[in-house]
């Protein structure tokens, strides 16, 4: 669903629409000249938030637009140092999670912070389990707790097991259990803190749905996401924050993507555009082939599946969630071996079994979960970077730490890494940064396919245009990309060619400046 053009942006000239909103009811939650500083780092300066009893409410802004301290504030995480929180027009102040929940404030976060090694009932009442009388010595009546579980679940349409380990059950499960949980406290105000961005289309539509009930019923639900489709498919309002500050408080009918975006970075972004492709016209036909497969496949994974890849080009997969784009990347990279079918590199047919061999043969792979699978937390900048090319030299002899700071450093400025020095962790740099990082690291090793899964997940508008110029630029100086997002705007606006997957096979290619609606319909199509 897309929102409406809006009005052009000026910088600056966007404000707080406080008195034309809700001029005739009183906020369920109220947050006024919230401030809060760390170690001399303002990350909130004067912020103000209002939610409304049945009304979905976007809160969006950049990573370090200050999103996450204003949560951690709501739910008594940080106690602000200047401003009020009103609930219901009373003054409340919160010094922990628990004394939040106990005033009606739940949160439902991106990694559902539930136990998997405990019953789905157990997790809904944990620390306040039905019990039994003395008789029994206040012993759990789980009988009671199972029965009330199930009733919870039930407001949310979903009937499933209460008896059985959480960890049984997928994150979209988990995160209804989330959910009921904070039904069960009598919550007046639910925060969800990008619950969509591990879940399928059909996940996000079943979520959508419960959130419209639970407006209906009178809850006021702070809804934070990257994705801008999905505000202007469930949220009725948007507040917006930059840099620590407010920007704004919208009606989501009254700003469209290209005000919403331009609001939250503060300038208009120029997109990577259609234009950009006539860098290569029809000579890219003509490219030599760096890559061949014919007949890829592997049972449960991927049907057999003949693709080409030729040097300088962005190859897109277009498709839903499940229709094998990250199978295909890791059958290609040697992370599962493929049962039929062959590969080719520069016209040498080769067997790659491990990730090793692939970065022998020039193939770097930045994965779906960079939580997971790509950063090591633990490990500074410097390291992060270091990993990949260290391994391709083999164990020894050790890079040294001279060699590699001057590499960390040259792409640290290279791709605009934001970073208090090269040996800060990892895991203190912002969710771009952190991609960039992985970028790094794979840029390094000087591959010439770079496989691309989700690279702009969970990252803020100036990150993603960042990433997306220098994949373009990347392909200009002759390296294959292959590019997979969740994302079809950013599949079609960047792609020389699009390869059409549906139930774990390819079923058609698309040219460059082909739309999301021509590579949607070829999926229907093939239904």
């Amino acid at each position: 669903m897309r929102g409406p053009a809006g009005p052009p942006f000026i910088p600056g000239s966007l404000t707080v629409q406080s008195d034309s909103l809700h001029c005739d009811s009183q906020p369920a939650l109220h947050l006024r000249g919230v401030t809060k500083q760390f170690a001399g780092v303002q990350a909130l300066k004067n912020v103000s938030l209002r939610l409304f009893a049945g009304e979905v409410h976007a809160l969006m802004g950049q990573n370090g637009a200050g999103k996450s301290t204003l949560i951690k504030v709501l739910t008594g995480v940080h106690r602000a140092d200047q401003g009020e929180m009103l609930l219901g027009g009373r003054p409340i102040s919160a010094a922990s999670t628990l004394e939040s929940q106990q005033l009606g404030i739940s949160t439902v976060y991106q990694e559902v912070n539930l136990c998997p090694n405990l019953t789905v009932a157990e997790n809904i009442f944990a620390g306040r389990y039905p019990r039994k009388g003395a008789r029994y010595g206040w012993a759990i009546d789980w009988v009671a707790m199972n029965a009330q579980a199930r009733h919870w679940l039930q407001r949310l349409n979903l009937q499933i097991d209460v008896t059985q380990m959480l960890s049984s059950y997928s994150v979209a499960v988990q995160q209804m259990v989330a959910i009921a949980r904070a039904l069960s406290i009598s919550a007046q105000v639910l925060i969800l803190d990008e619950p969509t961005s591990s879940l399928d289309d059909e996940e996000v539509e079943r979520l959508f749905g419960v959130l419209r009930q639970l407006r209906d019923e009178g809850m006021a639900i702070l809804f934070v996401t990257h994705m801008l489709d999905q505000v202007y498919a469930v949220c009725e309002r948007i507040t917006v924050l930059r840099n620590g500050e407010l920007v704004g408080e919208y009606r989501t009918s009254e700003l469209g993507h290209s005000a919403l975006i331009a609001a939250m970075v503060g300038r208009e972004l120029v997109p990577a555009s259609a234009e950009q492709h006539t860098r290569q016209g029809a000579a890219l036909a003509h490219a030599p082939v760096l890559l061949e497969v014919q007949g890829l496949a592997r049972q449960g994974h991927l049907k057999p599946l003949d693709l080409t890849l030729r040097h300088g080009e962005v190859v897109g997969l277009g498709g839903l969630l499940g229709s094998g784009r990250t199978e295909l990347a890791r059958l290609l990279f040697g992370l599962d071996r493929h049962e039929t079918g062959s590969m080719s590199i520069q016209g040498a047919v080769v067997q790659l079994e491990s990730p090793t061999q692939a970065i022998a043969h020039g193939l770097a792979l930045c994965p779906e979960d960079r939580k997971a699978d790509g950063i090591i937390s633990e490990l500074s900048v410097r390291e992060n970077i270091a990993l990949a090319l260290q391994a391709r030299q083999g164990l020894w002899p050790c890079m040294s730490p001279a060699r590699q700071s001057e590499m960390a450093l040259r792409y640290v400025k290279a791709l605009g890494i934001k970073t208090a020095d090269i040996e800060t962790p990892i895991s203190q740099l912002s969710g771009g940064n952190q991609q960039k990082v992985i970028l790094a690291r794979w840029l390094a090793t000087q591959p010439r396919l770079l496989i691309l899964d989700e690279p702009t997940r969970g990252i803020d508008i100036a990150a993603k245009q960042e990433i997306m110029n220098e994949i373009l630029l990347l392909a200009r100086e002759g390296m294959a990309v292959l590019f997979i997002s969740s994302e079809m705007d950013e599949v079609v606006r960047l792609s020389d060619r699009i390869v059409v997957m549906r139930d774990r096979a390819k079923i058609g290619e698309l040219p460059a400046g082909s739309t999301d609606h021509a590579v949607y319909a070829m999926i229907a199509g093939h239904a």
